[in-house]
């Protein structure tokens, strides 16, 4: 059965002005997917400081936080990465002023997110980020409360808090790189 991505609102005309938003910003930018091979290397986490819960399974990372792995680099005040036993996976939140999150897509674009918390979890192809949450690609930028990427299907969404508005802002390409594609 199709499940579909976006959640219902209870605003008809607002979801849909949103999507036809996030599709221009999807077809305004070139079609590519998250480097696969970055998930087959090392994590290398430093920072100042770490602690860590073995009873509950988390590990914190404090002050000066950088993740990389391949193309991937998260940039944070405060990384914690839940490890969860039942399905083998570990999730990571990173928390900043702002916390960041890049990395290149297959085609060698470069993709940015950022916002007050980025909860990362690579078993399942998602990045949330929320609280001042801005996707940039390419010039053109997607601000929010919340965007949710999901990065195997390329599908985002964006929410915005009640009485504000998602924005969005279209670089237009250069007539150059319209005639190549």
């Amino acid at each position: 059965m199709y499940k579909p991505f976006i959640e219902k609102s209870r605003h008809k005309s607002l979801t849909i002005a949103t999507a036809a938003l996030l599709a221009s910003i999807l077809v305004a930018t070139p079609s590519a997917y998250a480097k696969k091979s970055d998930l087959k290397e090392q994590i290398l986490i430093s920072a100042d400081r770490t602690a860590g819960d073995l009873k509950n399974r988390i590990a914190s990372y404090i002050d000066d936080v950088i993740i990389t792995q391949g193309s991937l680099k998260i940039h944070a005040d405060l990384v914690q990465v839940v490890e969860d036993e039942a399905s083998d996976s570990e999730t990571y939140i990173a928390k900043g002023s702002p916390a960041t999150f890049e990395q290149l897509l297959e085609d060698g674009t470069p993709i940015k997110l950022e916002a007050n918390e980025i909860t990362y979890e690579p078993s399942i192809y998602t990045i949330t980020i929320s609280g001042n949450a801005k996707l940039s690609q390419e010039g053109s930028e997607v601000n929010g409360d919340k965007i949710i990427y999901n990065t195997l299907t390329e599908q985002l969404e964006a929410k915005s808090k009640p009485q504000e508005r998602i924005t969005t802002i279209l670089k237009p390409k250069a007539k150059d790189e319209a005639k190549e594609q």
